[in-house]
């Protein structure tokens, strides 16, 4: 599994070359993904990260409408049938999460750059919402690695580990359908490249 080189900015926009563009982080559970999107959220404020909404419960230290909008089934479904969702999945056949249309929507139309930090259901599903959207595949550095980072978090118990390592295989095929890879060995790094990828210059 190698990492693409940040590329020079591709053209930008969902609808113009000129205007603002979505790009869609996505990869196996464990790798990253949040702790990513998080550290270009601290040093990229202009960068617009959706905040997906979920049906699961927080963990320690997550809050809600910051790491994610934790909703009940019952909201969920609502938002479904309204429209509310450009994309949504059930996850690691437990818990259902998807981003919200409204948020997405209204970032590009004040010009802020989209991030989408989504699972592989997701990030498919976007592909028919927002074709010309950039699709980037956070990698780990190894099997091994993931593991242990899966393990070292202590957020499940055996059995859903189990489950979300099933789940993370299939994720860890689907990495030629992206655009783009970058290998997690260092979040710092890792932010760093995909500000790159999103057209923005990097700061130190």
């Amino acid at each position: 599994m190698t990492q693409a080189p940040p590329s020079s900015p591709a053209p930008a926009g969902d609808d113009d070359a000129s205007g603002p563009r979505v790009t869609v982080l996505a990869g196996p559970t464990a790798v990253g993904k949040g702790t990513v999107a998080a550290e270009v959220r601290r040093r990229y404020p202009e960068v617009a990260i959706s905040v997906s909404a979920t049906t699961r419960r927080p963990r320690p230290g997550e809050v809600d409408g910051v790491h994610y909008h934790f909703v009940s089934d019952e909201r969920f479904d609502a938002m479904i049938a309204a429209g509310e969702l450009l994309e949504w999945a059930l996850v690691h056949g437990l818990q259902r999460s998807g981003t919200p249309r409204a948020e997405v929507e209204n970032a590009l139309a004040g010009g802020r750059p989209v991030l989408l930090e989504i699972d592989l259901q997701g990030a498919r599903q976007i592909r028919s919402s927002y074709p010309q959207a950039q699709f980037v595949f956070l990698a780990p550095p190894s099997w091994e690695e993931l593991v242990a980072r899966l393990v070292g978090r202590g957020t499940e118990d055996e059995a859903e580990r189990e489950r979300r390592l099933r789940t993370a295989r299939v994720e860890l095929a689907a990495e030629p359908e992206f655009d783009r890879t970058i290998v997690n060995h260092d979040v710092s790094q890792a932010a760093r490249d995909l500000v790159s990828l999103l057209g923005l210059p990097v700061r130190d």
